[in-house]
């Protein structure tokens, strides 16, 4: 593969029917400068806390990253949906060729390519990013790839001047999944909590299957951006009626548009500057998509948590200005003034204490969802456990043993797959109450990502093996034998008594008989004895699951806790703090002398006149991201 040049069609195809880029990006410039001036305000007041609130709008408005993760099954055209995307071979694509770990495409002035390295047994903070050319990218990110001793490639990177990555968007190809239940699916799931979209493919040769359906209601429950894609329509002529049928199982799980594509009709559009060839191709509808749904929602939002960082921090600013100075130009009003300030104090006072009404809910929520949680899991497992014990009754499990083990651990994954995500929903749904406890209005919510499964089952081992029950012909005959012996003795004996030998035709027929049955006996024995074996195991297999993932489930619950104390504390600090530089503010007024009064006067009105021009820039900045939003 060599590095995509920023050529001409890609820009002149992309920019169709696209927003002016150049007033979008003067509003971002212009609310960065906006946060900028009010934080150095801020610091000039000796505000630090506001200040570094600030510092975390202005990071947050600089990095306009917006991952887009591209998901389905084998060969169903995902690499080449995004190479059409961006006009350029970002992606491996091949027929005998499969992407194996995920590669996300973004925007960079000078093309560039690398790998992200992990040791064996690393952590998330160990890995590496390692810089490689374009001609071995292909070699890194295929289910070919020959493994490195020591170390394994977790995701590749690749960076293309495309204007319809300008803005922000991340494609992420991710590798294909087979089912639910496979490990690849988990994996994908786990990367789905950190998208602000899904894009699922599904080429146009056959319906959506019950894994493709049950992996997009699980992405739906995740990410709250969820799009279908039709590929390869260009192959399959009877891909509208196809499309007709996706669409109605679609509408029955939800607001799930669908696109229909030709990832080689939109290729050829690109190369032949073509617009009738790329409408046909049905990439426009994509695109627009892509820029409205996806960057214009991500744009505003990040835009809209700015406006309300602004707000708060302007309103704060002006409470101990506004104080001051109404305490000079009206003394006979500071004491009731005082008397407000006090009450409001204490109201904050209480926002601060353990006993405040966010603070109980947020302790009896942990707690209450640190037990269903729990029960939750244990009642899955519970389920796969059953089902793995009829599956042992019904036959000998040693020579299926391996298959055994596969079904269990898919089972087991999709299980706890499943009470993360559950568990992410209500972490979420217990932060937007504890916001409503705490403060109406409230925008900025601290969630963390409690729905990642990513090495979750690490610690687990592995179910242990199971002798197959498998006898050899010697071992066999010494059983038949043994049994065979009693019936041999004891019809030779009663034979005997008329005359007959100890050994005879009637007693080894008897002897037969009864090493036949003994022989039944002791394999019905040795099954019986295995089965119960396999169960243990299949328990203590279950065990060590709910022990490990449990602590694990409980520790991200606690991390939930601790993110949404330490929030809405500071913020509970901030007023607190705003509230008795008030006070202080107007007790010094109300004792300052007539000479020094003059001039104190001027200096806050000056500083009123200031804050009052930020808070007149505020309103613009919010009334330009809702129109564009609409």
């Amino acid at each position: 593969m060599t590095a995509p040049d920023a050529g001409p069609a890609t820009i002149r195809i992309d920019s169709r029917g696209a927003p002016p880029e150049t007033q979008a990006d003067a509003d971002a410039t212009e609310l960065v400068r906006l946060v900028e001036k009010t934080k150095s305000f801020s610091g000039a007041l000796g505000r630090t806390d506001l200040a570094r609130r600030l510092d975390d709008t202005r990071a947050r408005l600089l990095d306009p990253s917006v991952r887009v993760i591209v998901v389905g099954q084998f060969k169903q055209g995902k690499s080449k949906l995004v190479n059409a995307l961006i006009n350029a071979p970002a992606c491996a694509v091949d027929d005998d060729v499969a992407t194996a770990v995920p590669t996300a495409v973004g925007y960079a002035d000078e093309p560039s390519a690398a790998v992200f390295v992990r040791p064996e047994g690393g952590g998330d903070d160990t890995v590496e990013r390692i810089p490689i050319s374009f001609d071995d990218l292909d070699a890194h990110v295929s289910d070919r790839a020959e493994p490195v001793a020591g170390r394994s490639i977790v995701g590749a990177e690749v960076l293309l001047p495309r204007e319809i990555l300008r803005g922000g968007l991340r494609l992420v190809d991710s590798p294909g999944v087979g089912g639910l239940e496979s490990t690849r699916a988990l994996a994908t799931l786990a990367a789905l909590s950190t998208a602000h979209a899904v894009i699922l493919v599904s080429d146009a040769s056959q319906e959506y299957t019950e894994p493709e359906l049950a992996f997009l209601q699980h992405a739906m429950r995740i990410s709250p951006n969820v799009a279908a894609v039709l590929s390869k329509t260009d192959i399959y002529p009877q891909w509208r009626d196809i499309e007709t049928i996706d669409r109605s199982r679609l509408d029955a799980l939800g607001d799930v548009p669908i696109f229909a594509v030709s990832s080689d009709l939109r290729l050829l559009a690109a190369q032949h500057q073509d617009r009738d060839l790329n409408a046909e191709s049905g990439f426009p509808a994509l695109v627009a998509h892509l820029r409205r749904d996806v960057l214009g929602r991500a744009e505003t939002l990040h835009r809209r948590a700015a406006v309300h960082d602004l707000i708060t921090v302007v309103e704060q600013l002006s409470m101990s200005v506004r104080t001051e100075l109404n305490a000079l130009l009206h003394p006979e009003d500071t004491p009731r003034m005082l008397a407000e300030l006090e009450d409001a104090k204490a109201r904050a006072d209480e926002f601060r204490g353990r006993s405040a009404r966010w603070q109980v809910t947020l302790s009896d929520g942990i707690a209450d969802l640190i037990a269903d949680t729990e029960h939750d899991l244990r009642d899955r497992l519970r389920k796969v456990q059953r089902d793995g014990e009829s599956a042992i009754d019904e036959g000998d499990p040693g020579p299926i043993w391996e298959q055994i083990a596969e079904w269990l651990d898919s089972r087991v994954s999709a299980a706890v797959s499943e009470t993360f995500v559950w568990t992410n929903e209500r972490s979420r749904w217990l932060s937007e109450r504890v916001a409503d406890e705490f403060l109406a209005g409230e925008a900025a919510i601290p969630l963390p990502d409690v729905g990642d499964v990513t090495g979750v089952l690490d610690p687990v081992e592995e179910l242990q093996r199971l002798d197959a029950g498998q006898m050899g012909a010697a071992e066999k005959i010494y059983i038949g034998v043994r049994g065979s012996y009693g019936g041999v003795l004891m019809v030779g004996l009663a034979t005997s008594l008329i005359g007959l030998s100890l050994i005879n035709p009637l007693s080894l027929l008897a002897g037969v008989l009864v090493g036949r049955r003994a022989y039944r006996e002791d394999m019905s024995g040795r099954l019986m004895r295995r089965q119960a074996e396999a169960k243990n195991l299949l328990r203590r297999h279950i065990e060590d699951v709910v022990f490990q993932v449990g602590k694990q489930l409980k520790d991200r619950l606690r991390l939930v806790q601790r993110a949404s104390r330490d929030h809405f504390g500071s913020i509970a600090d901030e007023l607190h703090r705003s509230l008795s530089e008030s006070m202080l503010a107007a007790k010094q007024a109300a004792a300052t002398f007539t000479a020094d009064r003059d001039g104190r006067v001027k200096e806050l009105e000056a500083r009123l006149r200031q804050i009052e021009t930020l808070r007149a820039q505020i309103p613009a900045r919010e009334a330009a991201a809702t129109g564009r939003l609409a």
